[in-house]
């Protein structure tokens, strides 16, 4: 591990390892937990590697974005992986379970209701306001997003880091000006009752590792990913990967690929986008509620 990236002294986690998980290691203060994991993995540290830190001072998200958030307020962890035992293209789905694993934990956990923790692709945990049965249901509100780095994929050695940073004890009065539009935290869907990040975190791992036993023995259960998917029949902008943007409708995910499916007007046959960013979400004026479609969707970026 480098030194450099960890700046302040591992506290080991008093409860050990949890389930499958080899290493787990708790800091007061990095620099990334992403970071201290490639670190792990590039050094041959075994699956399932975890780093928990209670605040970053160089957090990232995607596309060189940084993610900072107050000392306690989020559940900052990146897991490690060194999945020879998946096809390269498929390690995206890694990131969709985590995603599908949060979720379920946070909702158990802070005692929402079923269902109202969604995922946006390709990378977010959102809220929407009204909740999900609210027909005037409004604009996404980001709870938390997820970061994946790959080393090695096509080879013998692969190597993937997925973190995520999850809005826990955050007040909005506290929320970075320029986000606040945007986001949201459990301490403002829950009131005081904010949940321990301990407590989230344990329901989280014991969520993910079945989901990553079956995945390891070649079953990807994408049931619960295409139920929680927001974009499903709605009209959103898709900033591409080349910078331009336009209008389209979501149809849906691909298990095989990970993509996001969209309306064609020049085809019956739905175009698949592999990168890129959903602004500006609406229900689409001739949907009712999303209709759930097999497949699946590339969460951290993979």
């Amino acid at each position: 591990m480098s030194g450099v990236r960890a700046e302040a002294a591992v506290r080991p986690d008093p409860r050990g390892g949890a389930g499958f998980i080899g290493r787990h290691e708790r800091f007061a203060l990095v620099a990334s937990t992403n970071d201290i994991v490639r670190d792990w993995l590039a050094d041959d540290e075994p699956e399932v590697c975890l780093a928990v830190a209670d605040r970053q001072s160089a957090g990232r998200g995607r596309a060189g974005r940084t993610w900072l958030a107050p000392d306690g307020a989020a559940l900052l962890l990146s897991l490690g992986f060194r999945p020879a035992w998946l096809p390269a293209d498929r390690t995206w789905r890694l990131a969709a379970l985590v995603a599908v694993a949060m979720a379920g934990a946070v909702e158990a956990v802070a005692a929402l209701p079923a269902g109202s923790v969604r995922l946006k692709w390709p990378n977010d945990l959102v809220v929407e306001d009204g909740g999900p049965a609210d027909p005037r249901r409004g604009r996404p509100r980001k709870l938390a997003g997820l970061l994946g780095e790959t080393d090695g994929l096509g080879t013998d050695v692969p190597r993937v880091t997925i973190g995520i940073g999850l809005n826990v004890d955050w007040p909005a009065a506290a929320f970075p000006a320029d986000l606040a539009a945007g986001m949201t935290s459990l301490h403002e869907l829950v009131g005081r009752d904010v949940p321990d990040r301990d407590v989230l975190l344990a329901a989280f791992l014991a969520r993910l590792e079945p989901s990553v036993t079956d995945l390891r023995a070649g079953r990807f259960a994408a049931a619960e990913w295409e139920d929680r998917q927001l974009t499903t029949g709605r009209i959103v902008r898709l900033v591409q990967a080349d910078g331009t943007s336009g209008l389209v409708r979501a149809l849906g995910v691909d298990a095989d690929s990970g993509a996001l499916l969209v309306a064609d007007p020049a085809s019956a046959v739905p175009r698949r986008v592999f990168s890129g960013e959903i602004q500006h979400l609406r229900l689409a004026a001739s949907s009712g509620p999303p209709a759930r479609r097999a497949g699946g969707s590339v969460v951290a970026g993979l």
